[in-house]
């Protein structure tokens, strides 16, 4: 009964490691994000807006970005899961949206992707 639980322990362990956030990955992930978003000091509204500080901001916030109505009438404050509902689909997750991306389905880069974000506080 104790090698059970142990192992049942250490496979806890694997799969919450396979899962970790990696901001260096995330980085590569941002890739696909550069076209339209940025991140840093001196982060600019593009295409999308800026988004340091993405993690907290309630949605349509941003000063001086044009969202879509979709967006500003959401309601959605972006935690974690709201943003892995959102870039997994972005147009499912709130119809109307201008984001054209068609969204990351990998559960790892979207994790990735986060950590790499969190990275960036608010300005």
């Amino acid at each position: 009964m104790l090698r059970r639980s142990a192992l049942a322990a250490f496979s806890l362990l694997v799969v919450g490691a396979a899962h970790a956030q990696d901001a260096e990955a995330g980085k590569t992930v941002f890739n696909q994000c550069r076209a339209c978003h940025q991140v840093g000091e001196g982060a600019k509204n593009l295409v999308g807006p800026h988004l340091n500080g993405l993690i907290g901001r309630k949605s349509g916030t941003v000063e001086g970005y044009a969202y879509s109505e979709a967006n500003k009438g959401s309601g959605k404050t972006w935690d974690e899961a709201t943003f892995k509902d959102y870039i997994k689909d972005p147009k499912a997750a709130i119809p109307g949206t201008k984001m054209a991306y068609v969204g990351l389905k990998d559960e790892k880069k979207v994790d990735d992707l986060i950590a790499y974000l969190k990275t960036f506080p608010a300005k």
